[in-house]
């Protein structure tokens, strides 16, 4: 028995003319949290979907606890639940109907997905609302249900596509601690996320995916590692006065730097740099009008792959959606 709960290799995925996936290697081991990390249209989704026996690849292959996507898809459906990033519950049904018809689809016995049904609403805070119409659920508790409608038939492994995209705070947090609770309980989850935040308290690795590629693969702590101790961000009171100041920085520091606009932003190891680069914007008559220092987020390190934000890839999106799916 392999370790790996899910092990994809060179997975290529065309839509037209738009390449959505080129080629993408990851494992997943057993009873972790894996994040695939990246912006809208990076190939998240169309991943999810080959793992999920939804689309078949172009090229490569993928297996969930031993069993091929493409030759095995029945016996992958039986092992998997997926919440996608859009709620698929009826809205005309209940949280009760909803539950207890994922059951009935899922082949259980009633006399299993009924006490299974209000575990769920019981567990997800919705016991108050379990025979109310989805239609009158808020965000945060449609995507809840949603969640445990992928979790009525007890599967090992969670595909959680964007699971709190539109929640509120306080909701994205209470899923994030039941998401938690799922893989101390022996679940594997592959979650796939643009928050950076979420990626960086909820997986134990992360892919960092753009474009259709994996571009990283690493724990948050170690990919984050790789910009040195220290985030510095200043700014100036004009860009002009930045660009001078960045030209500066040319001769003192040799790290990741980045302007925009009037702010720099660069990494550090120490607070030895730190002073040496005030030093010498004071002895140019450039000091900052404002100094901020922090440790390095996934944002850091995702601008440091790619040489953009996560939020700056939309074109990839828009395009395979005309092209007839969206990745």
């Amino acid at each position: 028995m392999t370790d790996s709960a899910i092990v994809v290799e060179g997975l290529t995925k065309h839509f037209g003319t738009v390449e959505a996936l080129k080629g993408i290697d990851f494992e997943v081991p057993r009873g972790t949290i894996f994040g695939l990390l990246g912006p809208n249209g990076a190939g998240k989704t169309t991943a999810i979907r080959i793992l999920s026996t939804i689309l078949s690849p172009d090229a490569g292959r993928a297996t969930v606890l031993g069993h091929d996507v493409v030759k095995e898809p029945a016996a992958v459906r039986y092992r998997i639940g997926l919440a996608g990033q859009f709620a698929a519950v009826d809205p005309n049904l209940t949280g009760r109907e909803n539950l207890r018809l994922m059951g009935k689809l899922t082949h259980m016995a009633k006399e299993k997905y009924e006490p299974r049904a209000d575990e769920l609403l019981e567990r997800f805070d919705l016991a108050h609302a379990a025979d109310r119409t989805i239609k009158t659920y808020s965000g945060g508790m449609r995507r809840r249900l949603d969640v445990a409608a992928a979790l009525v038939h007890s599967p090992p492994v969670l595909y959680l596509d964007e699971p709190t995209t539109g929640l509120d705070p306080q909701s994205r947090r209470a899923l994030w601690e039941t998401i938690r609770e799922l893989t101390n309980e022996g679940a594997t989850v592959l979650l796939t996320t643009q928050y950076l935040e979420e990626a960086d308290l909820l997986a134990k690795t992360v892919a960092v995916i753009d474009e259709g590629r994996v571009i990283a693969k690493d724990t948050p702590r170690k990919l984050k590692a790789r910009l040195g101790d220290t985030i510095i961000e200043m700014t100036w009171p004009t860009d002009a006065k930045a660009i001078q100041a960045e030209k500066t920085l040319e001769g003192v520091h040799k790290g990741e730097r980045e302007r925009e606009g009037n702010l720099i932003r660069l990494s550090a190891e120490g607070p030895g740099v730190l002073i040496e680069i005030l030093r010498e914007l004071d002895a140019k008559k450039l000091p900052p009008g404002s100094l901020g220092v922090r440790e390095p987020s996934l944002d850091d390190v995702f601008l440091m792959l790619t040489g953009h934000h996560a939020e700056d890839s939309e074109k990839v999106e828009a395009e395979a959606a005309r092209a007839g799916g969206k990745s």
